[in-house]
């Protein structure tokens, strides 16, 4: 077969291992959102949570979990969706961190780190 087809990029070690840390991540809070869910129900009364928890805030967290598993596996597969999608919470809380007043802080750092990283590597990404 000749050359026109679109060969597959190799995973980047730092994109492997952020949807590694990203796909725990989003399995600590699926197991997190769902114990929350069991003590919800199993203790709450009338609408009364548990310890605070409600049954809506275990609902959306574990909506978030499923999202984050979805970016992982994005990021795994070299997505150009999950790719920008990162870039953009990596921003958005880059400039969380800026405003209050870490500009050079560990936190904003890292930040920085893979947000350069993530747009060197772009090319990897379909």
């Amino acid at each position: 077969m000749s050359g026109y087809g679109s060969a597959r990029s190799t995973l980047p070690l730092g994109v492997a291992i952020l949807a590694i840390l990203i796909g725990l991540f989003a399995t600590l809070l699926l197991i997190t959102s769902l114990l929350l869910l069991f003590v919800v129900g199993v203790h709450a009364y009338g609408g009364v949570a548990f310890f605070g928890a409600s049954a809506l805030g275990a609902a959306l967290l574990f909506l978030f979990a499923v999202i984050l598993f979805v970016v992982a596996i994005g990021l795994w597969n070299l997505e150009l969706w999950a790719l920008a999608l990162s870039v953009i919470v990596i921003v958005f809380f880059w400039i969380g961190e800026i405003l209050s007043g870490g500009l050079l802080s560990l936190g904003s750092l890292i930040l920085a780190g893979l947000l350069v990283y993530l747009l060197l590597v772009r090319h990897h990404f379909r």
